[in-house]
């Protein structure tokens, strides 16, 4: 069993900046491939970044790259998520997610799901 705690969240305005970061505590944390997903009202829980159990390979949606930054710290039991020049389209709940998976850009491909982190950008 993996536990998976959000912090980082808040009211930002457009163009801002926040970080997430996931603390995760059971089984063994550096096995697993971590991600963000967020779901805003109404819509689908969507895939935002992915990280690999190295730490060595990234994925990020489209809608993101080359504005958040997924990282982890093995020996913190962390994964982070750095998100700048945030828009009004990043207002969603964030998640953290654990995988025994290789691969993780699916909310279905999740073993363990975090309770969610609210973000919210003002425009």
């Amino acid at each position: 069993q993996v536990r998976l705690v959000e912090s980082g969240g808040g009211l930002v305005q457009a163009g801002g900046s926040l970080r997430l970061s996931c603390a995760a505590s059971g089984r063994t944390f550096t096995r697993y491939t971590m991600g963000w997903f967020r779901q805003a009202p109404g819509k689908e829980r969507e895939f935002v970044a992915t990280i690999s159990w190295t730490g060595r390979s990234t994925t990020y949606a489209d809608s993101v790259k080359g504005r958040f930054v997924i990282s982890r710290d093995s020996t913190e039991n962390a994964v982070y998520l750095q998100m700048d020049s945030l828009k009004p389209e990043d207002t969603a709940v964030y998640f953290c997610a654990a995988s025994g998976s290789i691969v993780l850009i699916e909310a279905k491909g999740a073993d363990y799901w975090g309770q969610g982190t609210q973000v919210t950008v003002s425009s």
